[in-house]
C-alpha cells in the first residue's frame, strides 16, 4: 500500500486531523491554497512547506479574526 500524498506538497488528510495549535492545544484548520494550518484561537497561522507542518510559533503568521 502506497502511503505516500498523491501531490510531492500535500499534506495526508490523517496527519492533519492529529495536530494540534502548540499554544491552545485545539483546532487548526487547513487553508489548502494558502498552504497554513490556522488556530483561530491563538490568531496563528502555521506555514507548511514541502509538505511538512511548521508547528514552531516564531514561524507562524499574526492573523486578526
Amino acid at each position: 500500500m502506497n502511503e505516500s500524498p498523491p501531490h510531492p506538497h500535500k499534506v495526508h488528510r490523517k496527519l492533519l486531523e492529529s495536530l494540534v495549535c502548540p499554544v491552545t492545544h485545539g483546532l487548526l484548520v487547513y487553508d489548502a491554497k494558502a498552504q497554513e494550518l490556522v488556530s483561530k484561537s491563538a490568531h496563528l497561522a502555521f506555514p507548511i512547506r514541502n509538505g511538512i507542518p511548521v508547528m514552531l510559533v516564531d514561524e507562524a503568521r499574526q492573523i486578526e479574526e
